[in-house]
């Protein structure tokens, strides 16, 4: 029997939904079909959030609980009135991305098994110059929700000590988003010095709430991810839904509801009713854009004194002035080069927690997991059996990785034992979940183009 579909009228078109009464929200309940009337519902304030801008194809073709991938090029197999652009990426790359600017190209994106919208910060019109700064506000685990809103409370008052003005939406999972539109006058690498100038100016007023620093070993608080501003990279934008449980939703606010705001408030059932209620908080942000030179020259008196740029991602190359992209308890420094020891792997595993590279620090690998949810379920278990050992460790301590895989990203968590007296750390035991991001086949696709049926 052929799968359902059903054809929708938006925007004085015809969009065909598949398998619409697919199931994308096993603990909710929530079918292809209501995330579709969703989207529509808050259209206004969705496309606004990517109007004109092209898109990674976050495609979750079993539902919210199953495996994404990522899908740059546009399938070929399209209405001649979904709008593309040839983005270059950092590996010498191009790739034909969607762009939505209408509520039918929305929902057309949604039935290929898009939950979230991840837009990039250029508009098709000028792919060279960003008018967005995204400020990505990361906590630490153990870092509780009442710190990650008064980070973001800060960072509202740098920005405009600044200039700029932050514009907040929680970010539907554990952390929170803070956008200011620019003038598209700058290049990637000048917004992320900017974005770079900001972090370490927060964290100098308030080294106990947040962090600038990129290696995991030395961040305590919330970790402001200026790298979310380098090329290529993609944020879930406002309105988007989370894959979470409860169908959360990256939400915008105004900043006098952000000090009592609870993420759980917003979800894919509230949203609705929420935006016909009070409209799109962001609706004047097109007209608030600002400049940059500000954070510029604030990022040229870091330079003057000695700072160094800040690591990049590690897919992108060697940049003129970066700092060692080496975290600090690996770099060599003459006789203590050979420093550290590479530490044992799981039972069964071939690599361990920093794979053949050397370590000073007492690390273990506690899981490797396909979603964040399956790597937290068992580092839970293994608390369980080891509570004294976990009393011990600090937040900056747990480890928590996303990983590229074949075509997804998975999940690592490794624990830092260095607060734990040696005579008590535990050894490396199995690990609580193992999963193999390279066994297999990868995503059933048709092409690289089409990718699978949603």
């Amino acid at each position: 029997m052929p799968a359902r579909k059903q054809l929708l009228e938006v925007a004085g078109r015809e969009v065909t939904i598949s398998n619409p009464d697919k199931l994308y929200f096993p603990r909710t309940g929530h079918t292809k079909l209501d995330l579709v009337r969703y989207y529509l519902a808050v259209a206004d304030g969705a496309v606004r959030g990517v109007a004109g801008r092209p898109m990674a194809l976050k495609r979750f073709v079993n539902g919210a609980e199953g495996e994404f991938f990522f899908q740059k090029r546009a399938p070929t197999s399209r209405p001649d009135w979904i709008e593309t652009v040839e983005l270059s990426f950092p590996s010498g790359r191009t790739a034909d991305e969607v762009v939505v600017s209408d509520a039918a190209q929305l929902a057309w994106v949604i039935n290929l098994g898009c939950i979230d919208l991840n837009p990039h910060p250029v508009r098709a019109a000028d792919l060279d110059h960003p008018d967005e700064l995204r400020v990505d506000l990361d906590p630490v685990p153990g870092v509780g929700w009442p710190q990650i809103r008064e980070t973001a409370l800060l960072i509202r008052e740098v920005l405009e000590a600044f200039g700029l003005v932050g514009w907040p939406k929680t970010s539907g999972s554990r952390g929170f988003h803070v956008y200011a539109r620019i003038e598209p006058r700058w290049t990637f690498t000048e917004v992320r010095r900017a974005a770079v100038a900001l972090a370490r100016e927060v964290e100098r007023q308030a080294p106990e709430l947040a962090t600038s620093r990129w290696w995991k070993e030395e961040r305590q608080g919330v970790f402001i991810d200026y790298n979310q501003n380098a090329k290529d990279r993609t944020v879930a934008s406002g309105y988007s839904v989370r894959p979470t449980a409860d169908a959360r939703v990256s939400t915008p606010l105004r900043w006098e509801e952000v000090p009592d705001c609870e993420p759980e408030a917003f979800t894919i059932d509230t949203m609705a009713e929420r935006f016909a209620r009070e409209g799109d908080p962001w609706e004047g942000m097109d007209q608030a854009a600002g400049s940059l030179e500000p954070l510029l020259d604030l990022a040229s008196q870091h330079e003057a004194v000695g700072f160094e740029d800040a690591p990049w991602p590690p897919h992108f190359m060697k940049q003129e002035g970066e700092a060692a992209r080496v975290q600090p308890s690996k770099r060599r420094t003459g006789a203590k080069a050979r420093e550290g020891i590479v530490p044992p792997p799981a039972p069964g595993k071939a690599t361990g927690p920093t794979g053949r590279r050397r370590s000073t620090m007492p690390l273990i690998e506690i899981a490797r997991a396909a979603n964040q949810a399956e790597a937290m379920d068992g580092l839970e278990r293994w608390k369980a059996r080891h509570a004294e050992v976990w009393s011990r460790l600090e937040p900056a301590d747990v480890l928590v990785d996303s990983m590229r895989g074949r075509s997804t990203t998975w999940y690592r968590i490794r624990l830092n034992l260095r607060n734990v007296p040696e005579p008590e750390r535990p050894p490396q035991e199995p690990l609580e979940i193992d999963y193999d991001p390279w066994a297999g086949p990868g995503p059933p696709q048709r092409s690289v183009a089409e990718g699978p049926e949603a």
